[in-house]
């Protein structure tokens, strides 16, 4: 006999309706590094994480947050940061009157044990969606991120990623300077972005694996491979750049300057 209730249809009352769970999106931004390589741009500032650089007077992250806040897909956003910058992040925030949920967690000392300490702080459902974002990649459209969401839906893994345009070479590096052993296959090559996109129980297992077994991964997709699931990859775009130099910066303020010129007119 089926277990799903069936309607009396000779029944005076309201007509029955069958309720699916509504599939949840979650977004974790890990901001707890420094950006050592912002750190001479940053000398004589307030702080020296790169996340907290501004752009037209408004923090890179704040940038990056709007961005996921105002996408209708997105339940809730999570942020990780470290304590001593959580309060003035938080007062920002308070200002932004942002659509969707936010919260804060405590960053690690590494991005994976950010991403470990917001992944366990869901109150998610397998098969849910958990969306992986760099705090300082703040050029990220709409159409990116629903196609990493998109794509999870159908694969359970996806990342954003553009086609490597310079001629990419694998090398031996000695005590002398690095040495070339191979040209690699650029049409085999994507430059890898964010966000990167999984179902929260898949995810779930990667870090639990990777924890159990001591690896460090360069990004969730990483575990995920290590895990044995495969990853697709979605197209991203040249302007969902990630900011990590001083030079970036000065990029970064032409892109918004363009997004601004846009919007107003």
């Amino acid at each position: 006999m089926s277990d799903i209730p069936t309607a009396d249809l000779n029944s005076p009352s309201r007509p029955f309706i069958l309720r699916c769970p509504v599939m949840k999106v979650f977004v974790i931004i890990p901001a707890a590094g420094l950006g050592t390589r912002m750190a001479s741009f940053s000398a004589g500032t307030k702080s020296k994480s790169k996340q907290f650089f501004e752009l037209n007077g408004t923090p890179i992250l704040i940038h990056t947050v709007r961005k996921f806040a105002t996408n209708p897909q997105v339940s809730e956003i999570v942020v990780a940061l470290r304590q001593n910058e959580t309060a003035g992040f938080l007062e920002q925030t308070k200002r932004e009157n942002l659509r969707t949920s936010l919260r804060v967690v405590a960053g690690g000392e590494h991005r994976q044990n950010s991403v470990a300490n917001a992944l366990a702080s869901l109150q998610a459902a397998d098969d849910d969606i958990v969306l992986v974002h760099d705090a300082v990649r703040p050029f990220v459209d709409n159409q990116t991120i629903d196609g990493v969401i998109e794509a999870v839906k159908k694969y359970d893994a996806a990342i954003a990623g553009i086609p490597a345009i310079d001629t990419v070479k694998q090398v031996d590096r000695t005590a002398d300077g690095a040495v070339v052993l191979a040209t690699v296959p650029r049409e085999r090559m994507v430059m890898a972005q964010t966000p990167q996109g999984f179902r929260f129980g898949l995810l779930k297992k990667a870090f639990a694996e990777a924890t159990a077994d001591g690896f460090m991964g360069t990004d969730e997709a990483s575990l995920i491979e290590r895990s044995g699931a495969p990853v697709h990859v979605v197209m991203g775009s040249p302007r969902n750049l990630k900011i990590t130099t001083p030079g970036d910066l000065s990029l970064a303020e032409f892109y918004l300057a363009q997004e601004q010129h846009s919007k107003a007119g």
